[in-house]
């Protein structure tokens, strides 16, 4: 299942096609030049997911580390990739990042009516340890803050 893709480290030739999937993913997506500074970012480590065949990206992630943790910004998965295990091999790139760089831990915030997104998170273990009201602009929906540790 998973080896039909293979995750590498995101560089700007990936850009666009990153940009289209965060467009069609997220109601208040990153500009194009936001995700350019994200993945140039010294403490930051970003993942792309690509289609052996096609040589597509089928999705991407993103973390940056600060200090002794880790802080997922984005994890997303293009439309026909979802459930083929995809979101996984994302964040087994994330944490194996970590545990190479001797995160004591890591955090994320998800939308509160995201369960796919949360049951992902579950299955690595992550822990809901609080809210953020009103955390999202668009929708002013709540955000769990979650935390995994290692």
């Amino acid at each position: 299942m998973s080896s039909a893709f293979t995750v590498t480290p995101m560089t700007l030739d990936h850009l666009d096609e990153v940009h289209a999937i965060e467009k069609r993913s997220f109601s208040t997506p990153w500009s194009r030049k936001s995700i350019r500074e994200e993945i140039t970012r010294e403490n930051a480590y970003y993942f792309t997911a690509l289609d052996n065949e096609s040589g597509a990206v089928a999705g991407y992630a993103g973390m940056w580390h600060i200090v002794n943790e880790g802080h997922i910004n984005n994890v997303a998965v293009d439309e026909p990739y979802r459930k083929r295990g995809v979101g996984s091999l994302l964040m087994d790139a994330l944490f194996e990042t970590g545990r190479r760089l001797e995160m004591m831990g890591i955090t994320l915030e998800v939308r509160v009516g995201n369960r796919a997104a949360m049951a992902l998170y579950h299955k690595y273990g992550f822990k809901a340890e609080g809210f953020r009201k009103n955390y999202y602009a668009d929708t002013k929906e709540d955000a769990v803050i979650m935390w995994f540790y290692y």
